[in-house]
């Protein structure tokens, strides 16, 4: 395989569990190249590599990296001093980052690239599979494990590449998609963007780079996007003038996201049938940790679990799971990052009304120091202000115990980007 006019015959991922990560690491298996990887600790996504043959070693260290490697991929959670990376460095050998890598091997592939703030993942998932279903055959690297496919990443023999995009960082930009579907824009990633305008900027150069040839495919009213496309030379498709698909997975949300990948899918496969987009939407299966059903706790209480982490996004999956039962709705929320919950904080504080019970984890930092100015306790504070029932709890496992009361009839839903999700995974007994 070549990659930017070089051999590569052996790769290395440094951090190979994160989810764009391991998708990218089974294409250059797919392409036919020896494969490694490590991370500091196995996972789900890791265990998945393994059972494809890929090897994956726990943890990170300087003998991890040998001379007979060609390319070295980091995550963005991997710092430059990482041993790895830093051995890398020694021998010589070519780093990319994720976005980086992505970008060159999806130069010159008819690239589709999904932006904005809520539901890439399941309009890239929803994407892959109507392209699939209709035989298009796309490659595509989605942003979670769809359950059509049981992975993050679908083998396609077309030059169709289907990618999930990130603005953090200006992610977005490594790309060079002929057709860039733009979601929905609302502030967020705060510890890089310091305003919505200051995203908006990177979302003007994401538009201006789509080709005179290629669309951009958008919700041409949001207040937040409309003012950008001024800058368009590609031609602009609305994707709300699709029509409302029925889907297995609730919410208005994910009609609007249905309605992005139709247009999208009607774009690149223009011979594509009505009724093949429709078959294929209403038997999407969905994605891992996006409003998954998870099973039900030894009382009765039936459970879920959704990566959730923006106000919004918080608002629209409660507002879809209390339309869904008569019963008490319980939630347990890991905020992610100190930055996001200080800078969102009014809004974090009325994004649970559909709640009766709220628990609130301690914020997971990820890659940023506390600096004392938020807290959980603080958002359960304001969550009352607010009318919800938040309690901040210190331990999962306190949370585990108080989620455990819900009863038959009752739904309990963990939220959010880091590890609470295994909360939800040791309340299931069926």
């Amino acid at each position: 395989m070549t990659v930017a006019g070089r051999p590569v015959e052996k790769v290395h991922f440094v951090g190979i569990g994160g989810i764009g990560m391991s998708a990218l690491a089974q294409y250059f298996k797919d392409q036919g190249v020896r494969v490694t990887g490590s991370d500091r600790e196995k996972s789900p996504v890791t265990e998945l590599l393994e059972k494809q043959g890929i090897m994956v070693v726990v943890p990170q260290r300087a003998e991890n990296i040998s001379q007979d490697i060609n390319a070295v991929v980091y995550s963005d959670a991997v710092p430059q001093d990482n041993p790895e990376r830093v051995r890398a460095t020694e021998l010589g050998i070519p780093q990319d980052s994720y976005f980086s890598m992505l970008g060159k091997i999806s130069a010159g592939k008819q690239t589709i690239a999904i932006a904005g703030t809520h539901g890439k993942t399941t309009t890239t998932g929803m994407l892959a599979k109507i392209l699939s279903d209709a035989g298009a055959s796309p490659t595509a690297v989605i942003g979670s494990i769809v359950r059509d496919f049981g992975s993050n990443y679908l083998h396609g023999a077309s030059e169709l590449f289907v990618v999930e995009a990130c603005e953090y960082r200006n992610h977005v930009l490594e790309l060079s998609p002929k057709v860039l579907v733009m979601t929905n824009l609302e502030w967020d990633h705060t510890d890089f963007f310091p305003s919505l305008e200051s995203l908006q900027e990177t979302f003007k150069e994401a538009i201006r780079r789509v080709p005179e040839d290629g669309t951009i495919v958008t919700n041409t009213q949001d207040p937040n996007i409309a003012p950008l496309l001024g800058e368009a030379r590609a031609s602009i498709v609305d994707y709300t003038k699709e029509p409302s698909y029925e889907l297995q997975l609730p919410g208005e949300f994910n009609k609007n996201n249905a309605r992005a990948a139709a247009a999208a899918a009607r774009i690149v496969f223009p011979k594509i049938s009505d009724a093949i987009i429709t078959q294929s939407l209403a038997t999407f299966a969905g994605t891992w940790r996006r409003f998954e059903y998870k099973g039900k706790t030894k009382n009765g209480a039936e459970v879920y679990d959704d990566y959730a982490h923006h106000p919004t996004a918080i608002s629209n999956t409660l507002a879809a799971l209390r339309a869904k039962t008569k019963g008490k709705v319980f939630v347990a929320f890991h905020p992610h990052l100190y930055s996001r919950t200080r800078d969102l904080l009014d809004a974090f504080s009325k994004a649970f009304t559909d709640a009766d019970k709220v628990f609130i984890a301690p914020i997971y930092g990820a890659r940023e120091d506390n600096d004392g100015s938020v807290s959980s306790e603080l958002l359960a504070e304001q969550a009352r202000k607010n009318g919800t029932d938040a309690t901040a709890l210190p331990s999962f496992d306190l949370i585990e115990e108080e989620l455990s009361k819900a009863g038959l009839g009752d739904v309990i839903m963990t939220m959010g980007a880091g590890d609470i999700y295994k909360v939800a995974d040791k309340l299931i007994v069926v």
